[in-house]
């Protein structure tokens, strides 16, 4: 053997804490993923005479977020043990050629992860040269190379497959449960943490800067556009099963409604310190004028169309805080042609001439109010007359692709591969193609328990689409030169109750956009908005986030930073590392 400490499977890493015997031996133990080039060669050569299957991945791996966690895990799957090679400083590419993370800890970064067995930081270009090296059994691209007609990547495929390799496409980003994801995360180091310690080196996401944005949110005029619903939560006694069959028996004790839709994104600017005016549609009913008063009440203005029938209603079925029925009393609103003319009226009227409304919010809940042609059609509206214009969807029915020209979109993962009916690319070039079908400036993907990821276009690229686009994307060009993605882990504990965490997100974002600006703001509104998420994950209904819920949540993240700091968790030029690296 040429490595005596050779061993092509990784050792499981046992908890970490500062200072022990465990947390250095777990140093060394990741220390030993990153491979120097000679010992790349070497454990190659023993992988190979043990018969074991190498399995390489490349990249810059600059974040390490969920997207990059799921194709890891499933390049994994395709072999016996996982070569993860990272473009190192030299040659890096992206953002002028300097890169966020130093190739160092981009590597050690990768070696926290318990499917890497191998990291190597190769100073050429493209993989080419690793790869005629290496030689790899199997060599892992994402789903959007499949169709890709760069030549570099074509030698990188020529060089795998001359010496007897295999090239797979598999972006590992069809996951729409996090559960197993989530899984694997308990039994390996956090990248999660170690990423949150990265972020909150960010000068942008200083305490005192956030703080400030929240004072600013004062007086913003927000025009909000969509539907009313109510949220009414079924509390109910112990469950059984009925006796004549084996169905659940359910005894209501209390009921209790919360706003939904488009009036608790309006209560949450409200609450947040902003102006909001709300253009919606509601019934002529007892219920309707009860959500009319306590909306007035609460500082939100209330203009709508006269819709028949009852207010859309969502009801849960509760057994303590678990969840165990939800029935959807919805009638699809119809709008006539004069009544959609109505409501885009007023919102020209809402937002006044331009600089009067600091920003608008057009969210679709897919159940009829805004067709996909209403929704282009109130973008067109009101996109010249306010500094910024947001949109957000729920559900299948709702029109993602018909938001255009908005500067902020914030759906979920899924509501993107529905929308877009996309199931097997990757993240970023999954937004990147929801930013060209739009126009759309900035995406917050919504990632439930994993967080979210900010998505913004690099410089040069803030217009609409562009002449030929989809040749240049094929040709090799695509989504690394066009966007750029920063990861915000779930800033919560235990969810409580998930409803209604979108909504308090968009507002902060939204309000936090109108005080930075659109181009600058993006990571500000993410940290904003996942406080604001985290603040509403933790209690039950839907109740509005105020600014102080918001000042206390970026009071946390000081203490946390602090403690990281003191613990010795981030380095002297102020860039995060991970936790178990630093101990």
């Amino acid at each position: 053997m040429d490595d005596p400490d050779f061993n092509p499977l990784p050792a499981p890493l046992g908890p970490l804490s500062g200072g022990s015997p465990a947390a250095s031996d777990g140093r060394i133990r990741r220390r030993a993923k990153v491979l120097t080039h000679e010992q790349l060669l070497a454990r190659r050569r023993e992988a190979r005479a043990m018969g074991l299957t190498v399995v390489q991945c490349h990249g810059c791996f600059d974040i390490v977020h969920p997207g990059h966690i799921r194709h890891l895990r499933q390049a994994r799957s395709h072999g016996d043990i996982l070569l993860v090679s990272i473009t190192g400083d030299a040659s890096y590419a992206k953002r002028g050629g300097q890169p966020l993370i130093p190739q160092e800890l981009r590597a050690e970064n990768l070696a926290e992860l318990d499917c890497v067995d191998w990291v190597y930081i190769d100073d050429h270009d493209t993989a080419l040269t690793v790869l005629e090296t290496v030689k790899p059994d199997v060599y892992i691209k994402g789903r959007e190379y499949e169709t890709n007609r760069d030549p570099r990547f074509a030698a990188e495929r020529n060089a795998v497959e001359r010496a007897g390799g295999r090239v797979v496409f598999s972006s590992g980003d069809v996951v729409f449960s996090s559960t197993a994801l989530i899984a694997q995360l308990e039994r390996t180091a956090d990248p999660f943490q170690a990423r949150l310690n990265q972020l909150l080196a960010e000068p942008s996401l200083d305490g005192a800067r956030l703080t400030g944005m929240i004072s600013a949110f004062r007086d913003k005029r927000v025009v909000v556009i969509g539907e009313t619903i109510s949220d009414v939560y079924v509390l109910c006694d112990r469950p059984e099963v009925a006796s004549e069959s084996p169905v659940l028996t359910l005894r209501p004790l209390e009921k209790r409604t919360y706003d939904g839709g488009a009036a608790i994104i309006a209560r949450h600017i409200a609450a947040m310190g902003g102006r909001p005016l709300l253009i919606t549609g509601l019934p002529e009913t007892p219920e309707a004028h009860a959500v009319r008063h306590r909306l007035l009440g609460e500082g939100v203005e209330v203009w709508n169309v006269p819709l028949s029938g009852r207010l859309a209603e969502k009801q849960r079925f509760l057994v303590g805080a678990q969840k165990v029925m939800k029935l959807n009393a919805l009638e699809p609103i119809v709008l006539d042609a004069g009544r959609q003319d109505e409501l885009v009226a007023m919102a020209a009227e809402a937002v006044g001439p331009a600089g009067f409304a600091d920003a608008a919010v057009i969210a679709d809940f897919g159940n009829g109010l805004l067709s996909a042609g209403l929704v282009e059609r109130l973008c067109r509206t009101v996109r010249p007359k306010v500094g910024v214009l947001a949109g957000d969807v729920s559900g299948r029915k709702a029109a993602l692709t018909a938001f255009t020209g908005a500067d902020l979109l914030c759906p979920s993962e899924s509501e993107v591969r529905e929308g877009l009916r996309s199931f097997d690319e990757g993240l970023a070039p999954l937004a990147w193609r929801l930013m060209q079908t739009t126009r759309t400036g900035n995406v917050l993907l919504k990632m439930g328990p994993e967080g979210l990821i900010a998505f913004a276009r690099l410089p040069g690229q803030a217009g609409g689409a562009e002449p030929g686009v989809a040749d240049s994307i094929a040709a090799g060009d695509g989504f690394r030169s066009r966007v750029k993605g920063e990861h915000v882990p779930a800033l919560g504990g235990h969810a409580i109750d998930p409803l209604g965490c979108g909504d308090a997100l968009l507002a902060a974002a939204v309000l936090t956009m109108t005080v930075a600006g659109p181009n600058q703001g993006l990571l500000p509104a993410a940290v904003l908005g996942s406080i604001a998420a985290a603040s509403q994950a933790a209690r039950l209904g839907n109740l509005p986030i105020t600014s102080t819920d918001l000042r206390h949540g970026v009071v946390r993240l000081g203490a946390a930073r602090l403690a990281m700091a003191s613990a010795g968790t981030i380095n002297s030029a102020g860039a995060g590392v991970p936790l178990a690296a630093s101990a």
